[in-house]
């Protein structure tokens, strides 16, 4: 898809993304059912709804794109070259539990790596959408990640990696948990946090439009080798550790993890 193609999907997308993050909304206002699944990971009503409606309205702006959803796992033909990765709800512990920091995150990818996407938090309305070669917007208005030393540096992630790069790096800032895994990445592209760290086994619909609004802002994400994360690429819809940060910050953070032989499993 040309660069031009998938930034005349950012106005549309917009509007699926607010109608979803409306009835996500909505479900919150009253009692609601949730449950677990699997291995032990939260799903609740609101889930379910929106993930219908993103189905519904999705596949009709990109007809014979692929789904891959967390609600809808079922991995698609990896031979269909644009594929929608969506997360109805983001951050579901934090929905249930009443807290703010949860998100829509949608990303339409081609050949493995996102083109256009947008992570939305309903509850103060920040719209954050992108497009490759299209830069990255929140709620029209460009961003752009920090960038600079490591000494008084945000940092956010598992506190297990928080401990080890704050003992490393000299002035570096921990700070509080960001539930969804899409927000904590936009806020680095945002400029609000400087560093986002993701622990291994992550899934590609936690990432996957973080990762280009990131990219889109001047930053870097990638696992600590360097490598750009590839989505659909794997049974399990899984990815390696990972860093956004701008590329000073994330070039000093893979070396000191390299240098100093840090256990990122």
């Amino acid at each position: 898809m040309l660069a031009s193609e998938s930034s005349a999907l950012r106005a549309p997308l917009a509007e699926v993304m607010r109608e979803a993050g409306e009835i996500a909304r909505e479900t919150a206002r009253g009692a609601f059912k949730h449950w677990t699944k699997g291995d032990s990971s939260p799903v609740s009503e609101a889930d379910i709804a929106v993930n219908e409606l993103l189905h519904s309205r999705l596949l009709t702006l990109v007809p014979g794109a692929g789904w891959l959803s967390e609600e809808t796992e079922q991995m698609p033909d990896s031979a269909t070259p644009l594929i929608w990765i969506v997360d109805p709800i983001d951050g579901t512990r934090s929905y249930i539990s009443g807290r703010a920091d949860w998100s829509v995150s949608v990303a339409l990818t081609d050949n493995g790596r996102p083109i256009v996407a947008s992570v939305y938090v309903p509850v103060s309305d920040e719209m954050f959408l992108v497009s490759r070669d299209g830069g990255a917007t929140l709620n029209g208005t460009s961003i752009k990640v920090r960038d600079g030393v490591l000494s008084g540096a945000k940092l956010a992630g598992p506190r297990r990696y928080l401990d080890r790069f704050s003992d490393l790096a000299s002035g570096a800032l921990p700070q509080p948990k960001v539930y969804s895994l899409a927000l904590r990445m936009a806020r680095v592209a945002q400029g609000e946090l400087d560093v986002g760290l993701a622990g291994p086994g992550a899934h590609d619909w936690d990432l996957a439009a973080a990762d280009l609004l990131v990219h889109e802002a001047g930053g870097m994400l990638s696992d600590f080798a360097g490598r750009k994360p590839i989505y659909n690429n794997n049974p399990q819809a899984i990815q390696a550790a990972l860093i956004a940060a701008g590329p000073v910050r994330h070039s000093t953070l893979i070396g000191l993890a390299r240098d100093r032989g840090i256990d990122l499993t």
